[in-house]
């Protein structure tokens, strides 16, 4: 049978781009056949693909999908989400919060099981029974965006405008607005630094967002530290107080012998005197016994024996002279 190379090899790229193309979508494919739910929100407060479906803190599921959606009182936020194998069943009253997982602004999707029956599948739940959180990390940004579209310089001079307007009114009134034109003039002299400082903590939040999970773990190891310390308070408090006890004992021995100890230190500082006046003389000492301790070093150096020689016992040989 003969064979075709072009055919053969646009069959092998179609089939491996199928496999490639399966392989990005195998958490889609694993999640067919998960019953599919939808909930409406005024906000998504954060709420984004991937997050978790949680049940009482257990997670049961992700969202698929936020998106927005027009009902008869307008447009709202839909989410979707599925529920993992249907371990999980929903009342016809069920109830849908966004929560905040982490300190850093994560989120997640609790559901709140009611009501008698089960949900259909596919069904939404309405606005009526779900509820966002304030998101804080939002808020900070949001302010710090809108202080950068203020026109201070405009402000000061709207203030001091409204003051001069003013002028011929009440005292207190008068005086109310001059501290609303000293405070915009004072807002309009710091403005690089107010401008600079929302900035700055902008770059922080964002930096602690994308450190969301060391943080979390900071926070849980010094969680355990301090239970730890509260487990073992007994015993640091007993530790602590048997070192002051120990100090005290120390204290009042020192105190009772010190008539003994004094003459024992004087002794003692009268022959650190004399080594220290006798120091050149204890130097040359040791460096005259160098040789002798190498010397003696040698000698014994066998272990329980030694090794010498006496000079001059034997007469050295000398041959004879002309074979006699």
């Amino acid at each position: 049978m003969k064979r075709h190379p072009r055919v053969t090899g646009a069959v092998s790229l179609a089939v491996l781009a199928a496999l490639v193309l399966a392989a990005f979508q195998l958490d889609g494919l694993t999640s067919i056949g998960d019953p599919a739910y939808r909930a409406a929100f005024r906000d998504a407060s954060g709420l984004a693909p991937g997050n978790e479906v949680r049940v009482a803190g257990v997670r049961v599921g992700k969202v698929t999908s936020v998106g927005l959606a027009r009902g008869p009182a307008g447009p709202y936020v839909r989410v979707r989400f599925r529920l993992d194998g249907g371990s999980v069943r929903l009342g016809e009253r069920t109830g849908a919060t966004i929560r905040i997982r982490t300190v850093l602004g994560q989120k997640y999707l609790a559901l709140a099981p009611e009501g008698p029956g089960r949900l259909p599948e596919d069904a939404e739940i309405p606005l009526d029974r779900t509820a966002a959180p304030f998101d804080v990390i939002q808020a900070v940004t949001g302010l710090a965006e809108t202080v950068d579209e203020i026109d201070s310089a405009q402000l000061g001079e709207a203030f001091t405008t409204l003051a001069r307007t003013f002028a011929d009114t009440p005292a207190s009134v008068e005086s109310s607005l001059r501290g609303l034109s000293r405070l915009s003039a004072t807002v309009a002299s710091r403005d690089a630094e107010l401008r600079e400082l929302l900035g700055r903590a902008r770059t922080v939040t964002a930096v602690l967002a994308e450190r969301d999970e060391e943080f979390r773990q900071l926070v849980a190891d010094g969680d355990a530290l301090l239970r730890e310390v509260s487990r073992r308070r007994d015993a640091i408090h007993e530790l602590l107080v048997g070192t002051n006890q120990l100090a005290r004992e120390l204290s009042g021995l020192v105190a009772d012998n010190r008539e003994r100890l004094r003459p024992a230190l004087d002794q003692l500082r009268g022959v650190v005197g004399i080594l220290q006046r006798n120091r050149d003389d204890l130097t040359r000492t040791i460096e005259g016994m160098a040789p002798f301790v190498d010397a003696f070093a040698n000698v014994v150096g066998n272990g329980r024996w030694f090794d010498s020689y006496v000079r001059g016992l034997l007469q050295p040989y000398q041959p004879s002279v002309g074979g006699g």
